[in-house]
This record gives structure tokens, C-alpha cells and sequence, in this order.
């Protein structure tokens, strides 16, 4: 592996111009059965809901791997910034701006090789149902069998069972499915602008708002991969394992199969419970910190103020951001309900909204001077 989060330059032997190409990636999962032109499958009762369930909720770790592989692959750290969203049929893909370019031959590879085995105990045989659910007793801080009292086996118990077993299999495999679409793009080309346009409109949509359904069949090919997900285990801490037999991992009382509380099971995220938008650490090249630190020197600029100067940087709007944390300034304790310095708590957040705002009209006011004075040099 190279040191490196940029990819390879390419020369222009006529006019000796350096590019440095990225690409525009979409992955998709495999199918599931035949669908028509608006998502909907040609045949539900063949249409295999339960592994297109499987594959949503375990999807981001199948990214997690593909991005592991790409980057061995690539032989340096690639950066990419990504999101998710569902296709018409409500399966979920992935678009992903890549920096730096790889042939699309290796991509194929790369994707075809891919997957993630859940090493779960299995769900095939469904032990309690209906009103008859393991109960909870506080004794031995476990869920038991009502019939006969015995304690469950617990998560870890499940786990070293399967372990066991020279015959065991994944409880699924989740793969990306054959179609790999890879498309270079060039830095400030129109191509570039639309493939950010393209990920930026996703960045505040729920996986659900992604997808309008229109008709009837759609709903009900959405209710349809919500009664397969209803008791699918979503994590090791999923309610539904009970209806398998089985404690969850940190079992607490309430826990009842099919009202799992995790959000993979309800209806604006279809399974997809991971993050909507995926950046790498190092796309930027700057830390966070990095970051803060750029965003201050910004604003103290903005204000006309000298970022390296701390003695100078009195404005209103600056003193909250350079001097917060300050030791030398500032002596911090723990705020206690009973002190009588402390104001009640609706006061404390009224000032600091009433400081947010002042803030902002402060930086408003010293962008809107610096705007005004860009107009009249240009008159």
C-alpha cells in the first residue's frame, strides 16, 4: 500500500496538461425476481422477499468490505464520498465518488468478489409465537420458557453453539448483484457538477422519501417487504430473536417479537439502517480539527480581525469561538441545579440562542460590507 489518498496522474503528451480522473460508481443488489418498469414485481408469491429483506439490512456491510477490497486492490487509500438510496424495486444501491480511477475491468472483479457472511444462529424454526412469548423474570435477570420455566439460551451461548457445529452455515450471504456501472470524471467538468448535484440532493432524504409510491401495487409491494422484515433479526440485540428461541445480546424486560425498536423495521428506511451518507476520513485531508481550525479563521477574517492575533480578537462574534476552552481564561466546574449562580435551564438556553443569533448577524452584517465593496471595485 502506497501513502496516498490521491490517484494516478495521467500527461497529455500535446499539451502537456496533467489530469487526475475520478470515477462515479453505482452498485446495486442482485434481483430477486422479474419487476416492471415501476419496481413492482411481475409475480409476488416468486419474488423472494425474505433475502431482499436480508440484503438491506445488512448492506452497509457490504460496503464496508467493498471498500476494504477496493482499496487493497488500488494499493492506496482510496477517499470517496457516497450515498445510498433504494431503486424503484425498494432494493438498496450505493453511488460513490471516487478519487482517483481504476479500470473498470478490475471494478467488475472487485464487486463480483465481494461479500459479507452473517454468522448468525439460524431462524428457520420459529419457538414462540403469537401470545405464547418467553416471559421475564427479574430473579435471574432472563427470559424463560413459559411452559417449562427454563432460561433461554443466551446470545453468546447461541454463538458457541454454532461454533460447534462442524456442519453450520451463515444464516446469509449477502453480494452486489452483476451490474457495475463505473464513469470517469474530470474535476470542474459539467460531468462533475452533475455527479455532485446528484449526491447532494440525498444528503437530508430518509431511504422512504427516495421513493414515491404512486399506485396500489407499489404499496403493497412495500407492506410486503415490511412483513418480511417484521421479524427478521435486524442485530444482535433485535427483540425478534425471542420468537427464535433465543435471548438477545443484553436482553432487558419489554422486549416482544415483531416491535423491535431499531429503526431497520420501520417503514422510512425499508431495512437500511445504516448511514445515508458515507465519507472517508480522509477525503478532505484535513482532520476534523483541521477543519475547525479553517472554519475559525474564516469567520475572524470575515469580521476583519487577524486570525493569529488572540489579544485583538475582541469582536462579539469572535470572542465565543476563539476564547471557548481557552484554560487561561475560562475555569471550568461542574453546573449544579442546586447552585444559586446557576440560572434555570429555559434561561440559560434563551441566552444561548440570543448569543447564536447575534453571532450570525455579526458575520451576516461583515459579509454583506465585504460583498458591498467587491461591487463597487468592479463598477
Amino acid at each position: 500500500m502506497v501513502r496516498r489518498t490521491v490517484g494516478r496522474a495521467f500527461t497529455d503528451p500535446e499539451s502537456g496538461r496533467v489530469f487526475r480522473p475520478s470515477l462515479f460508481l453505482t452498485l446495486t443488489c442482485d434481483s430477486y425476481g422479474r419487476v416492471r418498469s415501476d419496481g413492482t414485481p411481475v409475480d409476488p408469491a416468486s419474488y423472494d422477499y425474505r433475502r431482499a429483506a436480508r440484503d438491506a439490512l445488512h448492506f452497509s456491510k457490504l460496503v464496508d468490505r467493498f471498500v476494504q477490497n477496493l482499496r487493497r486492490v488500488a494499493g492506496f487509500e482510496v477517499q470517496y464520498f457516497a450515498t445510498v438510496e433504494p431503486q424503484r424495486r425498494l432494493a438498496p444501491h450505493l453511488h460513490m465518488a471516487i478519487r482517483g480511477t481504476i479500470p473498470r475491468a478490475e471494478l467488475r472483479q472487485i464487486a463480483a468478489a465481494t461479500y459479507h457472511q452473517v454468522w448468525w444462529p439460524p431462524t428457520d424454526r420459529v419457538v414462540f409465537d403469537g401470545d405464547h412469548l418467553p416471559i421475564w423474570d427479574e430473579a435471574t435477570s432472563s427470559y424463560l420458557d413459559p411452559a417449562t420455566g427454563e432460561i433461554l439460551p443466551t446470545w453468546d451461548q447461541a454463538l458457541d453453539a454454532l461454533d460447534a457445529d462442524p456442519h453450520a452455515q451463515p444464516l446469509h450471504v449477502v453480494r452486489f448483484g452483476p451490474q457495475v456501472d463505473a464513469k470517469g470524471v474530470l474535476a470542474g467538468s459539467p460531468d462533475a457538477d452533475r455527479c455532485i448535484r446528484y449526491l447532494a440532493k440525498y444528503l437530508t432524504k430518509d431511504i422512504a422519501e427516495c421513493h414515491t409510491v404512486e399506485t396500489v401495487a407499489q404499496e403493497q409491494h412495500v407492506e410486503r417487504l415490511l412483513d418480511a422484515l417484521r421479524f427478521e433479526p435486524c442485530s444482535p440485540r433485535c427483540a425478534n430473536w425471542l420468537r427464535y428461541g433465543i435471548q438477545p445480546q443484553a436482553a432487558k424486560p419489554g422486549l416482544r417479537p415483531g416491535f423491535c425498536a431499531s429503526k431497520a423495521h420501520r417503514r422510512e428506511y425499508l431495512g437500511y439502517a445504516g448511514r445515508r451518507v458515507l465519507v472517508s476520513r480522509k477525503w478532505s485531508g484535513k482532520t476534523l480539527a483541521d477543519h475547525k481550525a479553517d472554519r475559525l479563521a474564516w469567520v475572524l477574517r470575515t469580521l476583519g480581525l487577524d486570525p493569529t492575533n488572540d489579544r485583538e480578537n475582541t469582536h462579539p462574534a469572535a470572542f465565543p469561538l476563539r476564547f471557548l476552552g481557552d484554560g487561561d481564561r475560562i475555569a471550568w466546574e461542574l453546573a449544579r441545579p442546586t447552585d444559586p449562580d446557576v440560572p434555570p435551564r429555559e434561561h440559560r438556553l434563551l441566552r444561548a440562542v440570543g448569543e447564536t443569533l447575534k453571532r450570525r448577524a455579526a458575520l451576516h452584517a461583515a459579509q454583506q460590507t465585504t460583498l458591498s465593496a467587491t461591487e463597487q471595485r468592479a463598477a
